[in-house]
């Protein structure tokens, strides 16, 4: 009987609201009278007491006011109690012009002070729960620092949490040395000192900040101590705090995006994507999905990788197939009939694919090639290809296998086909990444192996590598080579140490150098000379195209396709391809 619910809530504040109407609306005719009513004004009190009661009800129950937990009341809701006291107020004028004798005598002015006490006292009695939360006991709770104020951080003030935000700092001029929740804003100069005079124990990062602040943070975080660090994350459209991770730090988020383009370029059509179960086709999945995509149908050669991004994308179409199987692929090409085509079929991993190396031929060039082909002779008005930043002068099978689809795209005649490939680095948290590998050899306690001391690699976020592709896509008109701008390099073992850091294990766990395996090199580019053109976005270039006679290459494929030497015939086509291991 005790305990609280929605409906016992809403009886409490009702028998409330009649309380306060009442009192208010007869202070009102003291206020008015100087406290010496006349008596025949009150002849008239319950009659206008029932109609503004009746219509001051039903306006704060049509806004839904009954329904607010007022522990978490804001400004949104104080304006919702104002517009229905408006409303309720404005209907009983009405009222009173109709019937005026219905309420006379009835002195007006009564109303207007009514209005203002009755917003006061109601509103104020319902921000007393807030008032009563916020001005609780929190000195049992953690002494927490808020990096950067915004609209979600901002709310971490007003709730009750097992922290207690004790100081601000923010890197704009617009709030520091302004008041927030009585606490005054300071700047990022004064991290350390706002740590150590305030006693801070835990940080919570409240907005995006760009990569090189976000290492900077970390980093003099990490010196005075501090390891738990929280960050504001967006999932399912809903924002919550959660640990940082690697992902937040290496983090690019280019300001470039141009979602409403994507989306008039998704929205509707069909679209065949390819390789849809892996790290990349998923995620493109997902966004053409969430972009409003007509039809998606889904092609994917491992059965369980299906299955999991059909579970999650329940109205896509799931085709169990290898794009090498030219036939069933025209079969389905003929059945689907699609606008859009994604290839992100592709295997990828440089080791398996130099033990491989016929395996991965076939499926990465002969795949592509049938993808190009049926996509033409289909008249698919857009082809994507993805493509990697090992085909700029590779050093491995995988990518001057890349390099080979891209020469094929862009010479091919494409007749009434856009092609297009889109050339990027690699993604956090793929299949086959370091990052997933990292995380394990550490929960286990070490030591973690990086192949060597310089090596290092491009990282991009991978749902905005996608909308970066699906961006491209937008502005393509065929036989381009797109890159993206995949921001500085990262030294893998700079990124082992952050990991190991991030874990709080830097006592526990080394780092052990095992060599570069076979095809792997040092440093990866995304361009084969520095004739890239711009284009509108400041994050995707166009690489200068490169010329190859289309019968020539075809013959130079299917030579490929049918030798044993392999690296022989892929040098042939791809001179820049060389063996450093």
């Amino acid at each position: 009987m005790m305990s609280p619910s929605p409906f016992k809530r809403t009886i409490f504040f009702l028998i409330v609201d009649i309380v306060i109407s009442f009192a208010t609306l007869f202070l009102a005719y003291n206020l008015r009278f100087n406290f010496h009513i006349e008596s025949q004004y009150m002849n008239k009190f319950f009659i206008v007491f029932i109609f503004l009661l009746t219509l001051k009800i039903g306006a704060i129950a049509y806004f839904n006011i009954y329904r607010i937990s007022w522990r978490f009341v804001s400004l949104i809701e104080a304006k919702k109690l104002i517009y229905a006291h408006v409303i309720a107020y404005g209907l009983f004028v009405v009222i009173y012009y109709i019937l005026p004798k219905l309420f006379t005598p009835f002195p007006r002015s009564v109303l207007i002070i009514d209005l203002f006490l009755s917003v006061m006292f109601i509103g104020v009695f319902r921000m007393a729960k807030r008032l009563i939360v916020e001005s609780g006991d929190n000195r049992q709770s953690t002494p927490t620092l808020l990096i950067g104020i915004s609209p979600f951080s901002q709310t971490l003030l007003k709730e009750k949490n097992d922290f207690n935000i004790s100081a601000i700092i923010d890197d704009s001029a617009m709030v520091i040395n302004s008041y927030v929740s009585n606490i005054k804003v300071d700047t990022l100069d004064n991290l350390e000192s706002v740590i150590v005079s305030k006693n801070i124990q835990s940080v919570i990062i409240g907005k995006e900040f760009n990569q090189e602040i976000m290492h900077r943070l970390y980093k003099q975080l990490n010196v005075l101590g501090l390891y738990d660090i929280r960050v504001v994350s967006v999932d399912k459209k809903e924002k919550k705090l959660k640990k940082v991770t690697v992902e937040d730090l290496l983090a690019r988020h280019p300001k470039d995006l141009d979602l409403l383009s994507i989306e008039k370029f998704i929205k509707n059509k069909s679209i065949l994507i390819t390789g849809a179960g892996g790290s990349i086709g998923s995620e493109i999945v997902r966004q053409c999905s969430a972009f409003g995509a007509g039809v998606l149908t889904l092609v994917e050669s491992s059965e369980y990788n299906l299955y999991q991004i059909g579970q999650q994308v329940p109205d896509a179409r799931l085709k169990l197939l290898n794009v090498t199987d030219k036939e069933t692929l025209e079969s389905l090409f003929e059945e689907v009939k699609p606008d859009i085509v994604i290839h992100a079929a592709a295997y990828k991993h440089v080791p398996i694919c130099e033990d491989n190396q016929a395996v991965a031929v076939k499926n990465n060039v002969l795949g592509t090639k049938n993808v190009i082909d049926v996509s033409i002779k289909y008249e698919v008005e857009k082809l994507v290809i993805i493509s990697t930043d090992k085909a700029v002068r590779p050093t491995n099978v995988m990518g001057a296998t890349k390099r080979v689809t891209e020469l094929y795209a862009s010479n091919v005649d494409a007749k009434n086909t856009e092609i297009v490939a889109v050339r990027f680095g690699n993604v956090l948290g793929s299949s086959g990444s370091v990052i997933p590998k990292f995380k394990e050899q550490i929960e286990s306690g070490g030591p973690v192996t990086v192949t060597h001391p310089d090596i290092t690699r491009y990282f991009m976020l991978i749902p905005e590598a996608c909308q970066l592709v699906l961006q491209t896509a937008t502005i393509a008109k065929g036989g381009e080579l797109f890159i993206l701008d995949m921001g500085e390099p990262i030294k893998i073992v700079d990124l082992a140490k952050q990991m190991i850091r991030l874990y709080g294990k830097e006592e526990e766990v080394s780092i052990s150098f095992s060599g570069l395996r076979p095809g792997e090199k040092l440093y990866e580019e995304l361009l084969l000379d520095e004739s890239e053109q711009k284009t509108k976005y400041e994050s995707i270039f166009i690489a200068s195209p490169t010329v190859y006679n289309i019968d020539i290459l075809n013959a130079d494929i299917e030579s490929l396709l049918k030798t044993e030497d392999k690296v022989k015939a892929l040098q042939k086509i791809v001179p820049e391809f060389t063996r450093e291991t």
